[in-house]
């Protein structure tokens, strides 16, 4: 039989639930506690109640993505609700520009990267610098053009001097990503690189673990293979990269065209 919330835990809740919209975050799951017996009575509520009283408090939880059917308008209310975002330390690290993703929002196959570069943040579209080049080159290759793809990064700001986006950074920025993939649904996802791997998927494992397989994420297929910016450093590993796609296509039906070696 369910309680009556404390009014002060009611707050305290409502106050939480707002913080992690903001945060970008909409969903949430229950959670049963290992020890329920050294939680106060107020803390044992199940979380699907508690939210049905911060409705009651006209709290809002909806994804302002979900007012519309259409993708395109969808993605837009994504970026607006990120705004000029300062959710991370990354706002005052000397990024320009918010880098939110591009591509056809009704996209078969998506492209996952780790976070923008100095051109990427310049212009503020992903995959444009040197490692753009030969991502698109990847994607003519497969038989496809770039804008029948999306493209997107864990991360949407630039890190400085290009370093390795922190943990805490993917875990503020990340639920903006997943949202961008509820609303594109692609039928196959490719994560470029480990940190979008191990972001995605929650598995610290080096990349030749990770590759070569699909996984499941969310309802939707995950392939991994090398970020364009590390084929770059070290083109012997292309011949496994074009492994890795030829993987995908496979599972697309796309077929290279004539002049792919």
């Amino acid at each position: 039989m369910s309680r009556t919330l404390d009014p002060q835990f009611k707050r305290a809740l409502a106050d939480r639930i707002r913080y992690y919209n903001e945060l970008g975050i909409y969903d949430f799951y229950r959670r049963e506690a290992s020890a329920p017996t050294q939680l106060q009575p107020e803390q044992r509520e199940p979380l699907p109640k508690a939210i049905a009283v911060i409705s009651e408090r006209e709290e809002v939880t909806t994804k302002p993505e979900s007012a519309t059917a259409d993708p395109a308008q969808a993605l837009l209310a994504i970026r607006e609700d990120i705004g000029d975002c300062t959710r991370c330390r990354l706002a005052k690290q000397g990024r320009k520009q918010i880098v939110f993703g591009v591509g056809n929002p009704r996209a078969e196959l998506m492209f996952i990267g780790e976070a923008p570069g100095a051109d990427e943040d310049a212009e503020g579209e992903p995959f444009v610098g040197r490692a753009g080049q030969l991502l698109n080159n990847m994607i003519k290759a497969m038989g496809l053009r770039r804008e029948e793809i999306y493209i997107a990064n864990i991360i949407k700001c630039r890190p400085p001097g290009n370093r390795t986006p922190e943990r805490d950074e993917c875990e503020t920025c990340s639920p903006f990503l997943m949202r961008q993939i509820a609303v594109v649904k692609p039928k196959a996802l490719v994560a470029l690189g480990a940190v979008a791997a191990k972001t995605l998927l929650a598995i610290n494992a080096p990349m030749t673990e990770l590759r070569g397989k699909w996984y499941d994420f969310r309802g939707t297929k995950l392939a991994v293979t090398y970020h364009p910016a590390f084929l770059l450093r070290d083109p012997r590993q292309k011949k496994e990269a074009w492994k890795d796609l030829q993987m995908v296509m496979k599972e697309l039906g796309l077929v290279a065209p004539p002049q792919t070696t």
